[in-house]
């Protein structure tokens, strides 16, 4: 009897377990690496509030966040960049949830403080390679740039005028001898680590362990940003298939938008659209 009835607990137990764990949901956001840190901040302080919903995030990419929303591989895409035309569909829903600033940023110890819109681009194409040429040392810049599937590549290359037409198509005007960085976090050590290096990157992930040099004069800061004077900015967006989404993804998406999850916006060092 006394072996019933353990055996009886141990089922009610599994089947407790089992309950709870179907009751769980989970949330898929896939996409861009750069809107990736305040999607998890943001996933982490709503479980903690609506403790049966995890949000899961990876990052990418912003072409795959694309491709992931579209294509219903993941609940929810994330992209730091606007969407193109053959990108966009009727049923592809797009929430901006918060916009950035790109960042470009050289080593600490680089004497240069602030570059022109034209020279940032000159430097890129390959144009200007040295940095005397712009009020820095006799040495040669070493160009760090980003993948191409990376939605801060993307911005920045229409920022800053880096597209060229090959055939009528258009293609990255970014000099082929540029180094490239798979995300944020690489860009960011490559930098730092090199006196003669450039990059860019989202300004909520700059540190101390760079230095954000200011564009025609005008320093990349969240007032610059609001007010316009920072011009080098992009959407944050979250994207998904209207006719797909269901109704735990949906609370999770307006949250996102709400006066609580703006506050995490700002405090992350990004610009709230609130």
């Amino acid at each position: 009897m006394k072996t019933k009835i353990i055996g009886a607990l141990a089922l009610a137990g599994s089947m407790a377990f089992n309950t709870a764990a179907v009751a769980n949901e989970t949330i898929s956001v896939v996409g861009s690496s750069s809107v990736t840190p305040l999607m998890e901040v943001f996933g982490e302080t709503y479980s903690n509030t609506n403790s049966n919903v995890f949000v899961e995030v990876q990052g990418p990419g912003s072409s795959a966040g694309i491709r992931a929303a579209k294509d219903g591989s993941a609940d929810l895409g994330m992209s730091s960049r606007n969407l193109k035309d053959s990108e966009k569909s009727e049923d592809l829903i797009e929430v901006v949830v918060a916009r950035d600033g790109i960042a470009v940023v050289v080593h600490n110890n680089n004497p240069v403080n602030d570059l022109s819109k034209e020279d940032v681009t000159k430097i890129y194409k390959g144009e200007i390679t040295n940095w005397k040429q712009v009020g820095g040392e006799d040495k040669p810049i070493v160009v760090v740039t980003r993948d191409t599937a990376s939605g801060t590549r993307g911005a920045f290359e229409d920022i800053m005028s880096l597209k060229k037409k090959i055939n009528d198509i258009k293609v990255s005007a970014i000099s082929q001898r540029a180094q490239v960085a798979s995300g944020n976090g690489q860009l960011k050590t490559t930098v730092a680590n090199n006196p003669f290096a450039i990059g860019y990157i989202s300004l909520g992930t700059v540190d101390n362990s760079l230095k954000a040099v200011a564009i025609d004069g005008r320093k990349p800061s969240v007032e610059n940003i609001k007010s316009g004077e920072y011009q080098v900015q992009r959407p944050f967006l979250v994207l998904y298939q209207a006719s797909r989404i269901n109704p735990t993804t949906k609370t999770f998406m307006d949250w996102t938008l709400s006066d609580e999850a703006q506050k995490l916006v700002a405090a992350k060092g990004y610009i709230a659209i609130n």
